[in-house]
């Protein structure tokens, strides 16, 4: 795959699996967390160009992962919320992202929404494998 670099950031497993396959599907690359700790750890081993955000999880919550993730390396990464949490949009508000989607979603919904928001420079960068 030579397609842009995203982290998908769901406690729920099944989650992970359809939104990976369809991001897949669509030549990107694809990691995972279950949690906002791992993401960290995941942008830590290599900087997405892009983060699915779910925010409701244990351990660390989508609106801690936003905060830490910013202190630490500034607002360079845009994350999209992806969530059941009541109203979407201002849950997108609270931490700065740049586009949200009310679970459950569909399928194509969600990939026009990444190719809409995802920044070009993966065009221009190394195209390294995910961790």
């Amino acid at each position: 795959m030579t397609g842009a670099h995203i982290l998908v950031v769901d406690d729920d497993p099944d989650m992970q699996d359809v939104m990976a396959l369809a991001l897949e599907s669509g030549s990107y690359q694809v990691c995972r967390a279950s949690n906002g700790q791992e993401a960290l750890e995941r942008v830590a081993e290599r900087a997405p160009d892009l983060i699915l955000l779910d925010m409701r999880m244990p351990v660390m919550d989508g609106w801690a992962f936003a905060a830490e993730l910013r202190r630490r390396y500034g607002d360079r990464t845009p994350i999209v919320v992806c969530t059941a949490a009541e109203d979407v949009q201002r849950r997108a508000r609270e931490i700065d992202a740049v586009g949200c989607l009310s679970k459950p979603f569909e399928l194509d919904e969600l990939l026009r929404l990444v190719e809409s928001v995802l920044p070009r420079r993966w065009e221009r960068a190394g195209q390294g494998q995910c961790p």
